[in-house]
């Protein structure tokens, strides 16, 4: 036991202090958007534009869309992350891909957007050095909610209007088994271009799943309508993630919460508990092993002899 209460101690202490670095540092480190972002998320629905030679909304026809959001790592630091999302919606007809060219007639819409965001609040960050000079500012959250997102009004990023609006807690739900919050958005009568040089209003009326945990979109549905200055309506779009993007994002949640749990919660337990049981029998090896050793300096003698 002498030698082994020595060899428990310091397996002790290695993890104890293993699981306190995990419990104080680690949640700092890991609660962070990653720097190194490639997703694409998918969304369907229906849209009608306004028929040019009638003057009329046209036929809702099917539409897809696609919303390809990379990050800059050189331009990235450890406070911020630069992006580029690239959005394009078309008319769900022979197969048209991501997107379509300018040219053809089944799209409806595509822009490309550049952005920073604050790694641990997710909000918008517009003066620093990796975003490009003509960069639109961005204001609040604009593709993912913080970690441990909270149940209140969060303010949201509407490229459509070009401003941030308020996000307001709805409800909780569960979708396939993972806990989610939901928030809803809704803009009025928002001043925007119809097209280029052609003023009008936007509505919105949205509702996005977010996970408790990550922050992470899970699911949104989306229901906008955009107006001439005479009243006129000149498009309405019913858009929302696919069945197939909602499952995936729910997998990829769930796998990031077990990865973010086995490091916050988890290598503490285990480290703290083992730690501290650990150290404890070697203490306790120690005090028995020293209890059996005989006081130093102290000699036994053998007795002499009695004469018979």
């Amino acid at each position: 036991m002498r030698k082994i209460a020595p060899v428990l101690l310091g397996l002790g202490a290695f993890l104890l202090v293993a699981g306190l670095v995990a419990l104080l540092w680690a949640p700092g480190v890991v609660k962070k958007t990653p720097l190194e972002v490639d997703s694409v998320t998918r969304l369907s629905g229906e849209a009608a534009r306004i028929d040019t030679t009638t003057g009329e909304l046209g036929e809702a026809l099917p539409v897809v869309a696609t919303s390809i959001t990379k990050s800059d790592t050189d331009a990235s630091t450890d406070s911020y992350v630069v992006m580029t999302s690239t959005q394009c919606l078309v008319v769900d007809e022979g197969e048209p891909g991501d997107c379509v060219d300018g040219s053809d007639e089944r799209l409806v819409n595509a822009s490309t957007d550049v952005f920073a965001t604050d790694r641990v609040t997710a909000e918008a960050v517009n003066d620093v050095d990796g975003l490009p000079a003509d960069a639109e500012p961005h204001e609040g959250l604009v593709n993912k909610w913080p970690f441990d997102p909270e149940e209140k009004t969060y303010s949201y990023w509407d490229g459509t209007a070009g401003t941030a609006v308020d996000a307001d807690f709805d409800r909780t739900e569960t979708v396939d088994g993972l806990e989610v919050n939901v928030y809803k958005v809704e803009v009025s009568d928002a001043p925007i271009e119809i097209a280029e040089g052609t003023p009008g209003t936007y509505d919105d009326s949205k509702e996005i799943w977010v996970d408790q945990v990550t922050g992470a979109l899970i699911h949104q549905i989306d229901d906008q309508q955009r107006f001439l200055e005479d009243g006129t309506q000149a498009f309405d779009l019913q858009l929302s993630f696919t069945d197939e993007q909602v499952a995936a994002n729910v997998a990829d949640a769930k796998d990031n919460i077990g990865s973010l749990r086995l490091v916050t919660v988890w290598i503490p337990v285990i480290g703290i508990g083992g730690g501290v049981l650990l150290l404890l029998a070697g203490l306790v090896g120690l005090v028995r092993a020293n209890r059996q050793q005989p006081p130093t300096g102290s000699t036994t003698h053998a007795r002499d002899p009695q004469p018979v």
